[in-house]
């Protein structure tokens, strides 16, 4: 892709980001992208590892059909639990905050993001808003469901609504502030010779999340502000006994999110998008059109809120119109499919580990995409409206989608972030679980949703027990592929072998620098002179056969 006019040193010729200034303070009161990233990465997986544990006892208690582990209370509980931790606390923030800090800088050959004191602000203010949130789910308790609708939340509930609401308000500006400073980075910051389709793709799905960040978590704040006020003090904004419309807190709600679908998913995609190209040796076909379909994405994304409310007073002639945007919205994710499979036709396919997980995005996003186009038909919706059907495709798209592609992107920046390979074994092994347990998982929810199993309720009929059965041993099996990265990366920071500044033979400005980098990321700044994706121009040292990857 590029030609800096320097050669990269490895870590061990010089000071690195991670040995530079080791103090809790210096991590603490860091204004280096790089260690801000990894304290998002630390908070993130604590948020995981808390919302898959309550997502563990939501599995347990539906292995049998009586509702006898838990009290219906304590089930609602739980649910909400794991959605409010897994959509606001790791779903939203985990490509952009930890991959798109670390990185985005290094590839558009900057030595930090625009407003570097303002990034690390970001992960202050993300903290206390999650603070909150976990101070409500342990100290009595969220059940509303993680979509909080009123009247039930704002006057009903006995539980500690108010703060989990406070808690997600104040997150809310951390995703503000990063996508400021992604879009000044992109737009100041480019290095000399990066033009704007000389991007990486990864840089581009994050420009455009950016802009949905900021133009639509505004409209989330401003709903859990009014939310706050009735619930506190008693306004009637959404309470019918107060003259409050509670199908406009729906409207606010799903305008910020559903295009909050699109910050968990496009990052994912941008990260496909490098894994593919690096591992496929071939420029990504299409790629002016891969570009152009994120910004696509994030427009259409604000069209179709209305889809969510099949259901709802909204009147048939608006459904027909949601309906008719939702199936158009499906078009550029189609159009970055089709580039994909297009870019690994012909191309030298390595089964590299990153590559596995790239596969698995493609395979899962592929039926939570297709089976969206049910949900976004009026009268097939008006039968799945809240069932397990809706429940399998959500997880289909955000985990399917989201967390395969957060996995990809750490396995295939873990060498640059740390300067440490990890086992091929373990790591081709989690990907494999990752994906078997997942469908294992959320495939016989399609044909619960499909029968009438309603969710968020502890107990069902008999006959519905062997498939209940099916999906909490596949979400063993998940359990098991999501906690041995745990351990081999772990490992790897310990005992890995030494990682190279370009393993795996790419051609991203990254690549071009030690790994890890140093505190400054370039020593001068590079200048690209090539187009993205350029496997034709990388010089032999780069290639992978010379780090020992294989290709084939």
């Amino acid at each position: 892709m590029s030609t800096p006019n320097h050669t990269a040193s490895t870590h061990s010729e010089e000071e690195n980001y991670l040995t530079n200034e080791t103090t809790i303070q210096s991590w603490l009161l860091t204004k280096d992208h790089k260690r801000i990233a990894l304290l998002y990465l630390i908070s993130v997986t604590l948020f995981f590892t808390l919302g898959g544990l309550f997502a563990s006892i939501v599995r347990l208690e539906l292995l049998t059909p009586a509702g006898d582990l838990l009290s219906s209370e304590f089930y609602n509980q739980a649910f909400t639990s794991h959605g409010v931790m897994m959509v606001f606390f790791f779903l939203i923030p985990a490509v952009p905050a930890v991959l798109g800090n670390f990185l985005i800088p290094l590839m558009v050959g900057a030595k930090d993001l625009a407003f570097p004191k303002i990034n690390l602000l970001s992960w202050y203010i993300f903290m206390v808003g999650a603070t909150f949130a976990i101070f409500a789910v342990l100290t009595g308790g969220l059940d509303t469901g993680w979509t909080l609708y009123p009247p039930y939340s704002s006057t009903y509930s006995q539980s500690r609504v108010a703060l989990a609401v406070a808690g997600v308000f104040i997150a809310g500006f951390a995703s503000i502030l990063t996508g400021v400073n992604f879009i000044a980075t992109i737009h100041r910051m480019r290095a000399p010779g990066l033009t704007w389709f000389r991007l990486p793709l990864f840089v581009w799905a994050h420009y455009a999340t950016s802009l949905v960040m900021v133009l639509g978590t505004p409209v989330i704040a401003i709903t859990m502000v009014l939310l706050f006020l009735e619930r506190v003090f008693g306004f009637g904004f959404f309470d019918p006994a107060k003259g409050g419309d509670p199908v406009l807190f729906q409207h606010l709600f799903w305008f910020y999110s559903h295009p909050a679908v699109y910050i968990m998913i496009l990052p994912a995609m941008g990260v496909i998008s490098e894994i593919i190209s690096t591992f496929s040796r071939q420029k990504l076909f299409g790629y002016s059109f891969v570009a152009m379909s994120s910004l696509a994405i994030a427009i259409l994304g604000f069209l179709v809120w209305g889809h969510h409310m099949f259901t709802t007073s909204q009147s048939a002639y608006t459904g027909i119109l949601f309906s008719a945007l939702t199936f158009l919205v499906a078009i550029p994710s189609a159009i970055k499919a089709f580039n994909w499979t297009a870019t690994l036709y012909k191309g030298s396919v390595s089964w590299e580990t990153p590559m596995l997980f790239a596969f698995g995005f493609m395979g899962l996003f592929l039926i939570g995409g297709l089976t969206g186009l049910f949900l976004a038909t009026m009268g097939m919706d008006i039968h799945l409206q809240d069932t397990y059907f809706v429940v399998s495709h959500f997880h289909y798209i955000m985990v399917g989608g989201g967390v395969m592609g957060y996995m990809g992107g750490i396995h295939f920046w873990w060498p640059k972030i740390t300067g440490r390979m990890y086992s091929n074994f373990w790591s081709k092994l989690s990907a494999l679980l990752i994906f078997a347990g997942f469908n294992f998982t959320f495939f016989p929810q399609f044909i619960l949703g499909y029968m009438g199993m309603p969710r968020r309720y502890h107990s069902y009929p008999e006959e519905w027990q062997v498939l209940n059965v099916m999906s909490t041993l596949g979400a063993s099996i998940l359990a098991i592929g999501y906690a041995l990265p745990a351990f081999y990366l772990t490992y790897s920071l310990i005992r890995g072998k030494k990682a190279p500044a370009n393993p795996w033979g790419a051609t991203g400005l990254e690549w071009k620098t030690a790994s890890p980098p140093p505190p400054h990321n370039f020593h001068e700044t590079p200048i690209v002179t090539t187009e993205a994706y350029d496997y034709q121009s990388l010089p032999l040292s780069e290639t992978p056969e010379k780090e020992g990857v294989h290709h084939g």
